[in-house]
């Protein structure tokens, strides 16, 4: 399978992935995601839960794209340290107040799910994909 469809199979594995989290909290498990900003109180629902995980993909994607057309030898290492910083900061809002713990479990449990699926199967190389290193001459293996 190409890099690309690869990727493109991943994306859309993370958004099953965020959109299952919340098939289980919300419907099935009868736990209403919100969050509570002074006055108004914020359902979340599954086309955001959706959209966001597109988003996300898509950013990381286009990232290590960027990074691979742009720097020649350390792509892959610098993509997964910058997703791995982008995950640990993304747990940040759930410090503060607004939310109660299911909907603090949930959320993370979603933010934990996607990187789970993009960080190693957008980075990683599958069989039958060409490696981007060189060797130490700088010839292509």
């Amino acid at each position: 399978m190409s890099a690309p469809r690869r990727r493109l199979v991943v994306t859309a594995l993370a958004v099953l992935t965020a959109a299952l989290v919340w098939l289980i909290a919300d419907p099935l498990l009868g736990h209403r995601l919100q969050i509570a900003d002074g006055e108004q109180t914020l359902h979340i629902g599954a086309a955001p839960v959706a959209s966001v995980a597109l988003l996300a993909s898509l950013s990381a994607w286009e990232l290590l794209a960027t990074l691979e057309r742009f720097t020649a030898h350390r792509a892959r290492a610098i993509w997964t340290w910058a997703a791995s910083v982008v995950l640990a900061v993304s747990f940040l809002p759930f410090i503060g107040d607004g939310m109660d713990g299911g909907t603090r479990s949930a959320l993370a449990l979603m933010h934990l799910a996607v990187a789970a699926v993009l960080i190693p199967g957008l980075a990683g190389r599958g069989p039958g994909t060409r490696s981007n290193d060189s060797d130490v001459t700088g010839a292509r293996r």
